[in-house]
């Protein structure tokens, strides 16, 4: 049986360090004003008693996924092994994706993205000039589960990087795989369900 890869995001475990973003910057050279993968936060609660909730969200790659539905050429599309990516060769640019996306997980490459560092100074470095030429400006991005590391059999970047283990990723279609059991033990659910997308990417509390 094919792989399917998705990822479990531990509620727990997340501490909002964000150590996820910058890994998934340096290794995808990322552009300025562009996250494919952010934590979320919110405090709850009243004082004395408050407390801070961390919520890391990413591209669902979702089985049913409504941005490659809606693409008209075909750039959108799903690996055999449930990952979701965009040949740019194929990219119009016309947003569709975007639209379609209930997540806001996509974006749009403009022009002025490659005209500032992401340091302070906005200064182009080196390593940003060797990896902005793997971008087409004006065609639509997102995470891609880093199938290229994925595909030499490592980790995503933002699973390795992750200091507390709040990131699983592994095939779902194994049912001895760390992704799949915890699904199972911990009763593993998937943002906005509702809209039947079947997302790959489940939470557990």
């Amino acid at each position: 049986m094919t792989a399917k890869y998705g990822m479990v995001l531990d509620l727990k475990r997340c501490i909002g360090c964000n150590a996820c973003t910058i890994a998934c910057k340096a290794e995808n050279s990322v552009p300025n004003g562009i996250s494919w993968t952010e934590t979320l936060s919110e405090e709850i609660g009243a004082y004395p008693n408050v407390t801070r909730v961390y919520v890391p969200t990413t591209c669902n790659h979702c089985e049913d996924a409504p941005c490659a539905r809606v693409c008209p050429t075909g750039a959108t599309y799903i690996t055999d092994e449930g990952i979701v990516l965009v040949d740019d060769g194929k990219c119009i640019g016309c947003g569709a994706c975007i639209t379609a996306c209930p997540y806001k997980k996509r974006a749009k490459l403009k022009k002025d993205t490659f005209q500032a560092g992401l340091h302070k100074s906005n200064e182009i470095t080196p390593y940003e000039k060797q990896g902005y030429p793997r971008f087409t400006v004006g065609t639509a991005v997102k995470c891609t589960f880093c199938h290229e590391r994925v595909a030499q059999g490592l980790q995503p970047a933002c699973v390795v990087t992750c200091p507390t283990e709040a990131r699983i990723f592994g095939d779902l279609n194994d049912p001895v795989s760390q992704p799949r059991k915890l699904i199972q033990k911990r009763k593993g659910y998937q943002a906005l369900s509702e809209l039947n997308t079947k997302p790959k990417v489940f939470y557990v509390d």
